[in-house]
């Protein structure tokens, strides 16, 4: 256990430090389809599948603004009329946008249809619980989309429910649905590689937000901790220790924060432990901005990725090669 000392100098910051994440209440962009299927998403990386899927012959609109803690988000009331003209409303369910949710059930038009993504590819059996995600309170972590072989199971479903409801293009749907599951099968063999390159013994994360626990298990990383606890809000002074002495236990080589959501807490652990800290994860906040070629869910995830395995020591250059745009010219809409 640490000395008195420096658990007090990480407490200090606790109670300084502000809340994880802002609630944001930036209304969805929109605009008439022209008779194209309206589809509503919620987080960003659900979006973005959603377009490479739907291509131009959907007309999405996102309604989580990037940047957003996702766990808290409340919806303003504008999100009541988006919801109300979509036809299909995907949302990554798992208890992760329960207020969206809520307000979608309430507001769907007579027909349209909900689709819990995470619910549909994700067995109980399979759950995982874990520091922020306490299996006491029922709610699973639903970070799925941080493991490619999950966003392709998503990518799935949106493909089977946008030929469901939209017969006439399945064929369209199923191409794109091809060429998209071959850009995460390349992703997903350069990760493998680049992870290979990572003594086991180091292939170790302590993070701000606990979003990597089904990746961790598909590729064969451990998730040491996190600071973000269940409440979203700071953690106690004793989960505070308990990660200290996780960290040097287990011989962390790196902790990784946020870029959106800086932790000074997180930082003064990594100061007090020796550790590398580095605050440069993106979370949900696709790189660039709506319309570049670098603003989609596997740049997200290439540079999260590439940045963790060079703080570990891995080398990251399979990465490198793998073609992360979008495979359609049709970008959704993202709120700003």
């Amino acid at each position: 256990m640490r000395s008195g000392r420096v658990v007090a100098s990480v407490v200090a910051l606790l109670l300084v430090a502000g809340a994880c994440g802002s609630s944001g209440d930036a209304a969805p962009a929109g605009g008439a389809g022209g008779g194209k299927l309206k589809v509503v998403t919620t987080v960003s990386p659900i979006t973005n599948i959603a377009a490479n899927i739907g291509g131009d012959l959907v007309e999405i609109d996102g309604v989580v603004p990037e940047g957003t803690n996702s766990h808290t988000f409340e919806p303003p009331p504008s999100v009541a009329e988006v919801l109300s003209e979509a036809d299909l409303i995907f949302v990554n369910g798992l208890k992760l946008e329960d207020p969206t949710l809520d307000l979608a059930e309430k507001n769907k038009k007579s027909g349209a249809k909900i689709v819990s993504l995470g619910d549909a590819v994700l067995p109980e059996d399979d759950y995982i619980y874990d520091f922020s995600f306490p299996e006491e309170e029922g709610k699973p972590n639903p970070h799925l989309w941080t493991d490619p072989t999950y966003a392709k199971r998503y990518a799935e479903v949106i493909k089977d429910e946008l030929s469901a409801a939209d017969e006439d293009n399945a064929a369209a749907y199923e191409a794109n649905y091809e060429k998209y599951s071959a850009r995460i099968d390349a992703f997903d063999e350069a990760l493998r590689e680049s992870t290979a390159t990572i003594p086991v013994d180091d292939r170790k994360l302590v993070t701000y937000h606990d979003a990597y626990a089904y990746f961790a298990k598909t590729y064969g990383w451990k998730i040491v901790g996190a600071i973000q606890v269940e409440s979203f809000e700071d953690p106690t002074p004793k989960e505070v220790a308990d990660l200290i002495d996780q960290i040097e236990s287990e011989g962390v080589k790196a902790i990784f924060g946020s870029e959106v959501f800086p932790s000074p807490v997180l930082q003064q652990i990594g100061k007090e432990t020796g550790v590398r800290y580095i605050d440069e994860l993106r979370d949900d906040d696709l790189p660039g901005k709506p319309g570049d070629r670098e603003h989609t869910l596997l740049s997200l995830l290439r540079y999260n990725f590439t940045t963790m395995i060079e703080a570990l020591g891995g080398d990251p250059s399979a990465l490198a090669d793998v073609d992360v745009s979008d495979v359609v010219a049709d970008r959704a809409t993202y709120p700003q």
